[in-house]
This record gives structure tokens, sequence and C-alpha cells, in this order.
């Protein structure tokens, strides 16, 4: 029997499936591109500047409808029921491949019933604590946890989101003992950070950055591979000498499984283009976005990595079918 990972590479054609149903003239009317977030936060200004393009290229509406909730399940099944006709696209983001794991069961499955199209980008989580904390370097944060363990707390936006899963992953490398205090989404857990109620938070470094300059956090690092354009601070790897440990979120492209492949291949072309723009770029990086790039196919085995990669750390933290709340 065909198993889950054929399906998505069969769609994508890769198995000598290729769709040639396309509409030549696509778009031909308004494309809805649904949001699984509530307005705000770090999603809109990660799709907004590729869709105000795809309207101007295509002469066509790209609107964008946000649907939150249910850890981005609720937008996300929404296109994965919607008609496969290029008209109706999905932000999708690292949600899809935690909540195979997380959720006891979802009304949708991300690699049957979703057609990867391109990676929009990669927003690396940054480590930021409450300034009264007497640490400036991820080392010292370690250090001191190790001298009190269990009398520091972290924030997150809930349970087995990806702020979440980063500072579980970080105590387990690192060796430290942290507690976990999750906050019914990211402004909460922010708000908890400020308060300090809890004393260290991952999270994306836009969450952070105004609130240093008023000088109540202090970054310490970004949790990526490489330094992020604009942040003046290390990779949390090299500071505390984990070498390997990245967290952070990506935002893609993704259309109903079984959209045409001539639209899916339009979509992706252009986006990429798009992503290779100095004036894109540089918006992006103004918010620390990291601009991503590249094919269905590149987005799929994306995808079914990080399925992996993640589900093994849900079920090593003991959080399969826990059905977690994330912000």
């Amino acid at each position: 029997m065909m198993d889950r990972r054929h399906v998505l590479l069969a769609g994508l054609g890769l198995l000598g499936l290729e769709r040639s149903h396309a509409q030549a003239d696509y778009p031909n009317r308004p494309v809805r591109v649904v949001n699984p977030y509530a307005p705000g936060g770090s999603s809109e200004p990660a799709l907004r500047p590729v869709t105000t393009r795809l309207q101007q290229a295509y002469g066509q509406n790209f609107y964008i409808e946000n649907r939150g909730g249910a850890g981005t399940n609720i937008g996300s099944d929404i296109v994965a029921k919607a008609k496969p006709d290029g008209y109706t696209l999905l932000m999708g983001t690292s949600s899809l491949a935690i909540n195979q794991t997380l959720y006891k069961s979802l009304s949708y499955d991300p690699i049957r019933h979703l057609q990867p199209i391109t990676l929009l980008t990669n927003i690396p989580n940054a480590l930021a604590v409450n300034a009264a904390l007497p640490v400036r370097s991820v080392a010292e944060l370690i250090q001191y946890a190790r001298l009190n363990p269990g009398k520091l707390n972290y924030s997150s936006s809930g349970i087995g989101g990806t702020n979440h899963l980063g500072m579980e992953l970080l105590k387990s490398m690192a060796g430290v003992d942290i507690v976990h205090v999750p906050y019914k989404g990211g402004g909460p857990a922010l708000i908890g950070l400020l308060a300090n109620e809890a004393q260290v938070m991952l999270s994306p470094i836009t969450a952070f950055v105004q609130h240093e300059q008023a000088g109540k956090v202090r970054i310490l690092g970004v949790a990526s591979p490489r330094r992020v354009a604009g942040a003046d601070v290390p990779t949390v790897a090299e500071a505390a000498g984990l070498p390997g440990y990245e967290s952070g979120v990506w935002m893609a492209l993704f259309a109903p499984a079984g959209t045409p492949r001539m639209v899916v291949d339009k979509l992706s072309q252009d986006a990429n283009r798009f992503l290779r723009q100095p004036d894109l770029v540089a918006e992006y990086e103004r918010t620390y976005f990291v601009p991503g790039g590249g094919s269905p196919e590149d987005l799929a085995r994306l995808l079914l990595a990080d399925t992996d990669r993640l589900g093994r750390l849900i079920r090593t933290l003991g959080l399969a079918g826990s059905e977690g709340a994330k912000g």
C-alpha cells in the first residue's frame, strides 16, 4: 500500500501522476489565501509581501482571510477540503508537521490533503530573558540554570508550540531544569516574561526588540543555524556550544491536494521570483525573516522531514495525542 510519503510526492507529479487539466488563464477571478492565525503576529508580514506582488502580477485580488483557532487546524482544514482549482490557498506553517503527532486526531491529513507550493520564509526563534535576571549570554543562562535547578520559569504560547518544543530541546541538550509556564498565546506569554512571572522565553525576535530597547528584556541569541541579518546576537548553538540546536517557524504556501500542476508551478515560480527581489528581501530582513524559496518538491521534503523530526521530539516529551493548544 502506498504510504503517506508517496501520496505527497505522487501528488506533486514525482511518481508520474502530473495533472494537465489546468486553466491556462489562471487566475481569472479573486484568490482566497487562508491565514490560520488571528490578525496580527508574524504571519501577516510573512504573507502579505508575496500576495501583494502576486496580485500586481496577475491583475487579480489575492485576499487574506484570517481563520485562526485550534492550533491552525481550523484554517488548514478549510483549505484541505476546498475545491482544488487554485482559488483557495493556505499560508501553512510548521504546525502542519507538529499537529500530526500532537493531536490525537485531525479532521484532515496535511500529507494527503494539501499540495505544497513554495516556502516563503523561515522565522528563527530568539532566546530572551527578563532584564532583571543577572545573565548576559546564553552560556551564563545555562550556568545560572544549572546552579539554580527548577528556580527559573520559561513562558510559551502553549503546549506543543515551536517555542515550547524549542525550549524543551534546549533544556535537554544543555542539561538544565527550567519550569514550563504555558500561556494562551504568544502575547500573554510575552506579558508573563515582562512581568517576571517567567524569566526566559523563546519566540521570534520581533517580539522582543522594542522591549529590549526599553530595557525590559535582554536578547541572548537566535536559534537558527546561522546568524540573522540585522540581529546583533550570536546563534544559541555557537554561544552555548550546542551544535545542531535550532528552533523556529517556517511559513509556506499550500493548496488543496489535486490542484492542477500548471497552477502550482505558476504560483511557485512567481513566488520564487518575488522572494529574490531586493526590496522584498529587505522587507523581510527588517522583521528578521529569512527569505525562503524552492520548488514544491523542496517544500514537500521539508514537511516530511519536520513531521519526522518534530514528531520524535513530541513523543519523547510524552505529548503525543495531547491535543495541546498553541498560539
